[in-house]
């Protein structure tokens, strides 16, 4: 579920330093790795979730990821608190986009206090400003949410789906052993003309799924985990022009620093192990991230 700090501690200029983000031994953070050859962008991020004992700011953790090659991110909220800051912070940092939604799991919450439909009314409000270039995460959880949570989720995600559309913004899905039932539900509603399969979890065959109706898969850190077998099935499978990647933070941290923070300047570690598994020129592959990212989410200038 979705569980933010307190988020104007994020957005003090004062808070947290480049060189704490990189790899204070104190927070726990990893070294910073070598930088890419050509820039890319995190499209998946959560600048407002815990990441040790103190907050890093926006510009700060910014700083650290344009360090080594991460030129921008997508900043993602998954509740009302989380996607006001998710304005705020764009507006604070150029180098960010933002995505605001209901994350699947909380959507029962808000159901149960019988305050869904004034909290998706907020979303869509905060999804007009300029910056906010999707409606995300939405999707399905069958992982965290049973019984009858499932039948607000499933409402949540239409809700969202309508939203986008009506709005022209990008999809980005969260999708937890829900494959089947969120493929059905974008073809029952119709999906948006861009569409992100955000922390892909699927296989080769919902890969393929991806390539034919033209939907953006993003890859995080758990590509590098040993058991992650299915994920490196489908990334040998996907279109390279629907590739993209995402760190998911501070979730997710990439093989080797597997249980220590994640943050943007930690895509480089994922996006080289793509580059091996593909056996696809690392600057060549950054170069294709970079302009899969814009064409879904549009122009961070």
């Amino acid at each position: 579920m979705c569980t933010p700090q307190t988020p104007a501690a994020y957005l003090d200029p004062a808070a947290g330093t480049a060189a704490e983000a990189q790899g204070s031994t104190k927070r726990g953070f990893p070294p910073a790795p070598e930088p890419l050859p050509v820039p890319v962008m995190d499209n998946h991020t959560h600048l407002d979730f815990p990441d040790g004992p103190a907050p890093v700011g926006v510009r700060a953790a910014m700083d650290a990821a344009a360090a080594v090659g991460v030129q921008g991110a997508v900043q993602v909220g998954c509740d009302l608190e989380s996607s006001r800051f998710t304005v705020q912070a764009v507006e604070l940092d150029r180098r960010l986009l933002g995505a605001v939604a209901l994350h699947p799991n909380d959507a029962p919450l808000y159901a149960g206090r019988g305050e869904l439909e004034s909290a998706l009314a907020e979303i869509e409000q905060l999804a007009a400003h300029p910056r906010i270039r999707a409606i995300g995460e939405t999707g399905l959880d069958f992982y965290r949410t049973e019984g009858a949570g499932l039948a607000a989720q499933r409402h949540s995600f239409r809700r969202h789906i309508d939203i986008a559309k009506r709005l022209d913004l990008t999809l980005q899905i969260h999708d937890r052993d829900a494959h089947n039932d969120v493929v059905q539900v974008l073809e029952e509603e119709g999906a948006p003309e861009r569409v992100v399969f955000h922390c892909f979890s699927g296989d080769a065959d919902l890969a393929r799924i991806c390539n034919r109706k033209g939907w953006f898969m993003s890859f995080a850190g758990t590509l590098t985990f040993k058991n992650a077998d299915n994920l490196r099935a489908a990334l040998a499978v996907a279109d390279p022009g629907l590739v993209m990647v995402e760190t998911d933070a501070p979730f997710l941290t990439p093989h080797p620093h597997r249980g220590r923070p994640n943050a943007s300047y930690m895509v480089p570690y994922t996006v080289r192990a793509m580059a091996g598994l593909t056996g696809t020129d690392l600057a060549r592959l950054c170069t294709e991230i970079s302009e899969n990212t814009v064409r879904a989410y549009g122009s961070w200038t």
